[in-house]
């Protein structure tokens, strides 16, 4: 988990970073120091002008850039005269262009890694089809909105939708008068979904708790030294009844075992004979499993629905990551107007570095690892973005200022601005990491 983190951030601090270094040299600008991390250096070494280190601390990096009022706050140069190598030296669209050269690659860095994980993998999904065939399952904050088990939902806000992932998007949970149309045994209704409802998901489990496509299964996989091992269940098999109660959907299932806890239930259970025909179904068996004090027998369902499958070919891909990049900072966006409004709690909806390892999972994927990658690529170029003093969004502002008035800012206001942005963003960053910890244990 912490290594996934430290290996994405290293990679995207060290990406943007790249950038306003780039930059910078492209325009003649003497760069001192590279830093990927924070000092006490770990290691380093000079090359040119410029000294490229790695630091021991892993939540940022920084460029020094010759003549520049940064985090440094190394102002001993400013009162001397201007330099030709000197930031300060240049024409304001070109400075304008060192800051925004670490957004820009950002945002590139996200767009490749969607496009490339489009193109190599495509889409897999559970088209709207399946949702309407069998219905939801309606776990505790799908049933605290109004939902029900067996609900077939029609549209969302009205409109149709292509798949079940649709359902839940961040689009659909920050929309303004949110709401479901479901079909329920017949009737047509709409279940409206609160304002801050999205606080609810700040919880990792809360996705699972919310609402699943109700689904047909056989067993997929058996845990081994399980209960359903020691009972005699084989992948393949599919169960018809639980202790004398027939069962269709895997949350029937589910629900019984749980009701069952710490005791014995029987199975009646359909296995497949690999030699038979097309015309035959194999031998209906009964078997005894004890249930774990947890709820569980220890097997995973393999669900029998047809799923949507969408590949893209290189061209078609780049679109299509490209909207997906961009969707990030919309949504970005979205969510701070609705905690500016109070509608979304901010203690509830940011995460510091604790939070976003745990985002990474315990497990290396390799392609949910690019992913998690390619989403914080964007919302650092966003954050970065944001007009805060200490931020590139910040010394963009200025400059925009600088360039449209014909007026630069004194060097004692620039230098005033970034002491306030740095009190800013390490307060930010405080609060963070101490909610990180108070969602983690309390």
């Amino acid at each position: 988990m912490a290594a996934q983190l430290l290996l994405g951030l290293s990679i995207l601090v060290g990406l943007h970073e790249l950038g306003h270094l780039l930059t910078a040299k492209m325009f003649g600008m003497r760069v001192e120091q590279y830093y990927i991390g924070f000092p006490p250096k770990i290691f380093g070494f000079r090359y040119g002008e410029t000294e490229y280190n790695l630091g021991a601390i892993p939540l940022g990096g920084f460029v020094k850039i010759t003549g520049m009022i940064d985090e440094s706050l190394d102002t001993k140069s400013m009162s001397e005269e201007p330099q030709p190598w000197e930031f300060r030296s240049k024409p304001a669209w070109q400075r304008l262009i060192v800051m925004m050269g670490g957004i820009i690659v950002n945002v590139v860095t996200g767009i490749i890694i969607f496009v490339l994980l489009t193109y190599k993998f495509g889409d897999t999904y559970i088209p709207r089809d399946e949702v309407l065939k069998n219905g939801i399952v309606a776990y505790d904050l799908g049933q605290e909105i109004g939902l029900q088990t067996g609900d077939k939902i029609i549209k969302v806000n009205g409109e149709e939708y292509a798949k079940f992932s649709d359902l839940t998007s961040a689009n659909v949970l920050l929309a303004d008068d949110a709401y479901y149309t479901v079909n329920r045994s017949g009737q047509t209704l709409d279940v409206p979904i609160p304002t801050g409802f999205l606080d609810k998901f700040s919880d990792k489990e809360a996705a699972r708790n919310f609402i699943q496509v109700r689904m047909p299964f056989e067993i997929g996989e058996i845990l081994g030294d399980s209960n359903a091992e020691k009972a005699g269940l084989q992948v393949g098999d599919r169960i018809l009844a639980v202790s004398d109660k027939q069962v269709a959907f895997f949350d029937e299932i589910q629900q019984i075992v749980k009701s069952n806890k710490g005791g014995t239930i029987t199975l009646k259970v359909l296995r497949s004979d690999e030699s038979s025909t097309e015309n035959q179904v194999g031998e209906t068996i009964t078997l005894q499993a004890d249930v774990t004090e947890e709820g569980t027998i220890g097997f995973r369902p393999l669900p029998k629905f047809d799923l949507g499958r969408t590949e893209y070919t290189l061209a078609e891909s780049i679109p299509q990551g490209t909207t997906e990049a961009f969707n990030i900072i919309w949504v970005n966006i979205r969510a701070i107007g609705k905690i500016f409004k109070g509608e979304v709690s901010a203690s509830k909806s940011l995460s510091g570095p604790i939070g976003i390892a745990q985002i990474f999972g315990g497990e290396w994927d390799w392609v949910r690892f690019w992913r998690i990658t390619g989403l914080l690529s964007m919302v650092l170029a966003f954050m970065n973005f944001l007009p805060i003093p200490a931020l590139d969004g910040g010394h963009v502002a200025f400059l925009s200022y600088e360039i449209i008035s014909g007026r630069k800012p004194s060097d004692k206001f620039l230098e005033g601005a970034q002491k306030v942005g740095m009190v800013l963003l390490l307060s930010l960053m405080t609060f963070a990491i101490f909610n990180d910890i108070f969602k983690a244990f309390f």
